[in-house]
């Protein structure tokens, strides 16, 4: 095989490299432009509506609740609060309760695993409600949300 030199090689590499990464300029005719400008408004449109409806199902779907750690640190931020009236970084806060949260004992949590596992039944009920309605096609277009205008 036959050897190459390793600085010629990169020199022309990068004049290659530099030759084809220069664009080319199209003129499009008339027609070209108003056939994409209409794709892209409809494009446009379709991103729009698909965004919509989206937002329609999120705002229905049940949200997931908090877990145990959550509703403990509900409870130690008031606490904390009282205690320490001068700390009001969110941070400082959160680094608290997290180091509280792990010296805890599994009887100390319990109450707060409690909450969360009934908030997660709940949550579970609800959810298997709305995926029935969907099932059903109970959250379909109505009348007013036709993609066709009047």
């Amino acid at each position: 095989m036959a050897k190459k030199a390793k600085g010629s090689h990169s020199a022309s590499s990068a004049s290659a490299s530099s030759s084809s990464d220069k664009l080319v300029l199209r003129i499009k005719s008339n027609e070209g432009t108003k056939r994409s400008v209409r794709q892209t408004n409809s494009r446009k449109k379709l991103k729009a509506k698909q965004k919509k409806n989206k937002q329609k199902f999120d705002a229905m779907k049940p949200r997931k609740p908090p877990t145990a750690f959550f509703y403990f640190l509900e409870d130690f931020r008031k606490e904390f609060q009282e205690q320490n009236p001068d700390v009001k970084s969110m941070r400082d806060i959160g680094k608290a309760c997290g180091e509280k949260w792990k010296t805890m004992t599994y009887e100390e949590k319990v109450q707060y695993y409690d909450i969360a596992t009934k908030k997660r039944e709940e949550f579970d009920s609800a959810m298997a409600e709305f995926n029935k309605k969907m099932e059903n096609g109970e959250f379909d277009e109505t009348d007013d949300e036709s993609e066709f205008d009047e």
